[in-house]
């Protein structure tokens, strides 16, 4: 029992010391992680950026992990005034990922204070572009009114209002300029900006009436053109419908005259006929024919004795009866 003793407590002394300097040698990276070995707080070699498991100095050298994955930034609206004094506010966001995790250690060490030294940076390129721009190109990506537009309403210059601004940079492109400014700065602290986008644009109550104003007025001038355009075509093509329906009625009025004209010439044709091959028999189907127009059962006749048309009747017997 006393043989058993001796041999476990230095069996159990070799596992309490040998187990934690084995834990303390090995480590894993996974996939979405970078690490940075120190011995000392003095970084030691470079970056480790492949997963798996790592053996490392126990108790000497300490393990830092920084993600590979790309992370978000999101600063707070801030207050800008514009080129024309008008003053906004601007809520910017960002994403980055760190590409050096030796460099982003030896010159900021964690992501929190990353975080904090972004807000300074961004928020500051922001500021210095958009002080820079004339509202108009700041809260726009591009000209809404269409070159077309613009045509359409050069004629108004100096009579409807002031003359439509035109865009020559626009939200995107200073968006993209605040990135590249940016860009220039962030890779001494092991940074790789991905991409900014300017998240909400909104007006301080002093201008938003304004801008309000200058919008709808905008939209009424164009509108009010279009409509008065839109009313001359209509007008025009009321006219030439009613030209063209004249022309046609002129031409079928012609067309039926001359069918008539034809009919009346045919027809007395057949009569001139008819009296050179009987004149009195077509004397007395001419009588017959108006006998029949001119008279009904309310037609009262007064005839002289000598009448022509008294002659048939008186011939007929219709009178002796």
């Amino acid at each position: 029992m006393l043989m058993k003793s001796k041999i476990l407590i230095p069996l159990i002394i070799v596992v309490i010391l040998v187990v934690p300097f084995a834990v303390g040698m090995f480590y894993t990276v996974d996939e979405g992680e970078q690490v940075v070995i120190t011995e000392f707080g003095r970084p030691v070699g470079k970056p480790i950026v492949d997963a798996g498991l790592k053996v490392k100095t126990p108790f000497i050298q300490q393990v830092h992990r920084f993600e590979k994955r790309i992370l978000e930034w999101d600063g707070s609206p801030n207050q800008i005034p514009t080129k024309d004094k008008k003053f906004i506010w601007l809520d910017t966001t960002a994403r980055w990922r760190i590409k050096d995790a030796l460099k982003f250690y030896q010159a900021l060490g964690t992501e929190e204070f990353a975080q904090s030294r972004l807000d300074d940076i961004i928020d500051s390129a922001a500021r210095d572009l958009v002080t820079a721009q004339l509202l108009i190109e700041v809260v726009r990506d591009s000209d809404r009114v269409l070159t077309l537009d613009m045509e359409v309403l050069e004629e108004e210059v100096g009579q409807a209002g002031e003359p439509l601004e035109e865009i020559q940079i626009g939200r995107e492109r200073i968006t993209r300029m605040i990135l590249e400014k940016v860009q220039e700065t962030v890779p001494q602290f092991g940074i790789e900006l991905v991409d900014v986008r300017v998240k909400r644009i909104n007006y301080v109550d002093e201008v938003r009436q304004k801008v309000f104003d200058r919008m709808i007025s905008e939209r009424q001038r164009i509108s009010e053109k279009y409509k008065s355009e839109g009313e001359g075509e209509a007008a025009d093509i009321m006219g030439q419908k009613q030209k063209e329906l004249e022309r046609i009625q002129s031409e079928a009025y012609k067309e039926a005259e001359q069918v008539k004209g034809d009919a009346d010439a045919e027809a007395i044709q057949i009569y001139a006929d008819a009296h050179g091959q009987d004149p009195e028999f077509f004397a007395f189907l001419q009588t017959l024919e108006t006998y029949r127009q001119a008279t009904n059962p309310n037609t009262k006749l007064i005839l002289t004795t000598d009448s022509e048309l008294y002659s048939y009747l008186k011939g007929s017997g219709v009178l002796k009866r």
